[in-house]
């Protein structure tokens, strides 16, 4: 069986979105996240421009062969046809998330509500903020000052004790610091205020507020318990809010890939049916054979734009939803082994 050492340190082990320590780790964040996804679809497609040509001039593959490439054309125009329609039953599932009744809609609405009037109580002020931004900017001000709260609340004997609370609220000091910060910088509009609320690892640190709060129960005074059960209240309230902008990011996320997916199908479409007409000819390809590489290649990449469209957006929506996999203090992207407590069974009773 674990023992129940505290000697680890208090520091979240998960993933966190734009934690980086080299250029390649840099460079993996920027394509899987914080690269601009029009931009890295654009780079595929000319990438696949770039190693058609590459490929010609080693003589590893031609242009010359009108079998061959019409074949490629036809299966391109089936491949895209399909692609546009998968795109669209994306489209419709998220549509069918907005259809509600009246009786839905109000108590949706109704349970919104009730959760900005129990952050508006906790933060004390007349009402929530309106834009999610400054939303979760006075929620992560309530965290911070909760935690300086207890902090100060927590002069006790137990050594131990004392120590991992101040250890503990010191983190939480960087960690709203760093995404306050950000939230500054941005509006809810950009990936980056979005970035910022699922990097912040609130269901981390309400698994430990949760260990310390049981485990040092009879320790505490009566403050610091009362500062301990706000703050659980309030990082709850973070682990909300963060799900529901999360939810929200992505429904607006795949809809806008859906509408580029459409806008880029056609011209996919045409530019393979185009590629089927250039070797139509009884004499063959009706173009010059020098530049028959670079038709061919340029009109190859723009029948895979929706492709590239798709690899683009569904590495960003797969990493988010990925790295935000827990409710609460569950948090099944953690390692096993992750600290900062081990317990057993019984331990409480003894």
């Amino acid at each position: 069986m674990g023992s129940a050492e505290t000697d680890e340190t208090l520091e979240s082990y998960g993933t966190e979105i734009g934690n980086r320590t080299n250029s390649l780790t840099r460079f993996r964040e920027w394509i899987l996240v914080d690269g601009n996804r029009l931009l890295i679809a654009a780079s595929i497609s000319v990438g696949v421009f770039v190693l058609f040509l590459s490929l010609n001039e080693l003589g590893v593959i031609a242009f010359v062969n009108d079998d061959s490439i019409t074949r490629l054309a036809g299966g391109m125009i089936a491949g895209t046809f399909s692609l546009v329609t998968l795109v669209v039953s994306i489209n419709q599932l998220i549509l069918s998330q907005e259809f509600a009744s009246a009786d839905s809609a109000r108590s949706r609405i109704g349970g919104v509500m009730e959760f900005r009037d129990s952050i508006a109580e906790t933060a004390g002020v007349p009402a929530a903020p309106a834009s999610p931004t400054r939303l979760l900017e006075l929620i992560v001000e309530s965290i911070d000052r909760q935690a300086r709260e207890l902090a100060e609340a927590t002069d006790i004997d137990d050594e131990e004790a004392r120590r991992l609370i101040g250890e503990y609220t010191n983190r939480i000091d960087e960690s709203t610091a760093r995404i306050d910060e950000t939230l500054e910088h941005t509006t809810f509009g950009t990936f980056e205020a979005v970035s910022a609320a699922i990097a912040y690892d609130a269901a981390w640190q309400l698994y430990v507020a949760r260990h310390l709060r049981g485990r040092y129960d009879d320790a505490l005074s009566s403050e610091a318990n009362a500062a301990f059960d706000d703050l659980i209240d309030t990082l709850e309230q973070f682990n909300v809010a963060q799900e529901h902008f999360k939810t929200t990011y992505l429904q607006r996320e795949l809809t806008r890939f859906s509408q580029l997916t459409i806008y880029m199908g056609v011209p996919a479409i045409l530019s393979a049916m185009l590629i089927g007409f250039l070797y139509a000819g009884f004499a063959g390809p009706t173009v010059s054979v020098v530049v028959l590489p670079y038709v061919v290649s340029a009109l190859i990449a723009v029948v895979v734009s929706p492709l590239a469209l798709l690899v683009s957006y569904i590495l960003r929506t797969a990493t988010v939803t990925r790295r935000t996999a827990s409710v609460g203090p569950m948090v099944p992207q953690k390692d096993p082994e992750a600290g900062p407590f081990s317990v057993v069974y019984g331990e409480q009773a003894d």
